[in-house]
């Protein structure tokens, strides 16, 4: 089977949609080995930030000579981002060997379209004998595809109100979903948290003695910029590549797990990992910036949080140019009428487009 073909077996998946349970992965891993068992795995989950947080971690840990598989989506341009090692992406042959080798599975357990992707995951990083693997979830937590691991750690980046249609309209309701990747005895690290998620997340920990580590604790913010310090190490002068604010609680909150979860604590070696995160891990669409003339910006702000951090930033340039405009595209399950609230003063011209999409 050739990778276009495979490609679009895998994409007529998503006409089963978001199917939220653990039923039908559980046989499938079961029916392939259980790869995920065989995993060092953090866990990351989070409605914003938790692909940059992810990135930062596996940079960090390849900087310091491990060999890191990194899952992530969606893809911006081509499948292959999703499954990464060490920044080289999966190869076309072994997602085609994949599809063409579980087929029958596939089809005997209806598996969802994120459901193969987590499970291809899981293989391709044990075939490639990874020292560690950074899984971040898809939607949600409780219920989503990739809670089948045991982590070494697991990491909550931000709770905002998101998929409002899935994990209901509360913070505590999408507080204690996400909370669900706390397993027994892991490490657990939260971003700066709303009061009531916290609150949740604590009580998780509680049930399932959890060490929890809140990044409010360890870092001191002054103006712009943020200082991280813990007993290990103290950072207050690192660069962060990826621009906004936001990033540096991100970098931060990676930097945190690493200290508190492994044997790391050579400055060079964290300051490293988050300056190189772009290519170490490939990231992109974290307000990047793809030309200068005229200046496009990339974002992938998918919620009002996500906005709100757009607008920040964008708002200490917009005076260098005589007009911006937004083009803007956005699936019906956002809040959509609040994102729009908060981009209406901020731009001359206003794009709308239409996904060709259910």
């Amino acid at each position: 089977m050739d990778i276009q073909e495979s490609l679009n077996r895998l994409f007529a998946l998503h006409t089963f949609g978001i199917k939220l349970g653990l039923d039908n992965i559980k046989s499938f891993l079961d029916k392939i080995g259980n790869p995920q068992k065989k995993l060092k795995t953090i866990h990351v989950a989070g409605s914003n930030g938790k692909g940059s947080t992810s990135s930062f971690i596996a940079s960090i840990l390849m900087e310091n000579g491990y060999k890191v598989g990194l899952y992530t989506s969606p893809h911006f341009v081509k499948f292959n981002e999703r499954i990464s090692i060490n920044g080289n992406l999966i190869s076309d042959e072994y997602i085609a060997n994949f599809v063409d080798k579980y087929q029958k599975y596939i089809d005997e357990f209806g598996l969802t379209f994120f459901e193969v992707n987590t499970a291809m995951a899981f293989e391709y990083f044990v075939d490639a004998n990874v020292d560690y693997a950074v899984i971040e979830t898809g939607l949600g937590g409780r219920l989503d595809a990739t809670n089948v691991l045991n982590p070494l750690a697991c990491v909550i980046t931000s709770i905002s109100l998101e998929h409002t249609n899935v994990l209901g309209d509360k913070i505590e309701g999408i507080a204690f979903e996400k909370s669900e990747i706390i397993k027994n005895h892991c490490k657990t690290f939260i971003g700066m948290l709303p009061e009531e998620a916290i609150k949740v997340v604590e009580k998780k920990c509680n049930q399932v003695n959890s060490e929890l580590f809140c990044l409010e604790e360890y870092i001191i913010e002054k103006n712009n910029h943020i200082e991280l310090y813990t007993e290990e190490l103290e950072f207050d002068d690192w660069k962060v590549p990826l621009i906004g604010k936001h990033q540096k609680y991100n970098a931060a909150l990676a930097s945190l797990c690493i200290v508190k979860s492994f044997d790391i604590d050579d400055p060079s070696v964290i300051t490293d990992g988050i300056k190189n995160v772009v290519k170490n891990t490939k990231l992109q669409g974290r307000y990047e910036i793809i030309s200068q003339k005229p200046k496009i910006i990339l974002d992938s702000a998918h919620n009002s949080e996500g906005i709100k951090s757009l607008i920040t930033e964008f708002s200490m340039e917009r005076s260098n140019y005589k007009k911006s405009s937004i083009l803007f595209g956005v699936m019906k399950d956002k809040n959509i009428e609040e994102m729009l609230t908060l981009i209406k003063n901020s731009f001359d011209d206003f794009y709308f487009y239409h996904i060709d999409y259910e």
